[in-house]
């Protein structure tokens, strides 16, 4: 991947964080909770009470486990059923579709400055996301895509951000980042990261390119 042109004009190189679900990918939550039905006999709102209503997904999101065996030890232990690593894995990949276009302007944001994916997700599929999102591997590389829990922090909590901008050495001012939550973005530009609301492909791309070249002014 080359260097950013407008990083190597202003002697710093711009980063462009990106939401995944529902931005880059479509999510299809309805398909996974059907696939954990078929494996555990529990039906959609069972699904969600024992893992998801329960909080524990947003725990895990934030960072807790910290280990992805030991999430998935939680995650069987509460649902009461024998899931593989490989099973939870392969089932959260196929409910995970590419938006081709938005994958373009990620593209188009690599060749401005350094990209990478911030998605609230838990340990294992941090460990993972290369796997759930393969499409975005040649284009940002394993090492930028990274699940919250990761980060001990998750969206919107300014500190998810704080922590990026420490892992990559960037400044707020020269860091986008899109999502399509209103909070989210509301948490990324209270640390004085420029947000972006997604909203289609097209306004992605453009607001990218605003960024840059406001960038190089």
């Amino acid at each position: 991947m080359r260097s950013s042109y407008w990083g190597r004009l202003r002697g710093v190189t711009l980063l462009f964080v990106f939401d995944m679900d529902d931005v880059l990918y479509d999510y299809h939550w309805r398909d996974r909770m059907q696939s954990l039905t078929d494996l555990t006999g529990h039906d959609l709102l069972e699904l969600r009470r024992r893992w998801w209503v329960s909080g524990m997904e947003w725990k895990a999101e934030a960072g807790d486990p910290d280990d992805p065996d030991e999430y998935l030890a939680r995650v069987t232990g509460v649902i009461g059923a024998s899931i593989t690593r490989a099973e939870w894995v392969r089932i959260r990949a196929e409910a995970t579709r590419p938006r081709p276009a938005a994958l373009d302007a990620v593209r188009q944001a690599a060749e401005l400055g350094k990209v990478a994916l911030l998605t609230n997700n838990g340990i294992l599929i941090h460990e993972h996301l290369h796997e759930v999102a393969p499409e975005l591997v040649p284009i940002m590389g394993r090492e930028n895509m990274h699940a919250s829990a990761a980060f001990g922090a998750r969206k919107p909590e300014p500190l998810v951000f704080e922590r990026v901008l420490a892992h990559y050495g960037a400044a707020a001012s020269d860091t986008f980042f899109t999502d399509d939550l209103v909070e989210n973005i509301a948490g990324a530009e209270s640390t004085g990261i420029t947000g972006h609301l997604y909203t289609d492909e097209a306004s992605l791309l453009a607001a990218i390119e605003t960024f840059a070249a406001e960038a190089r002014a």
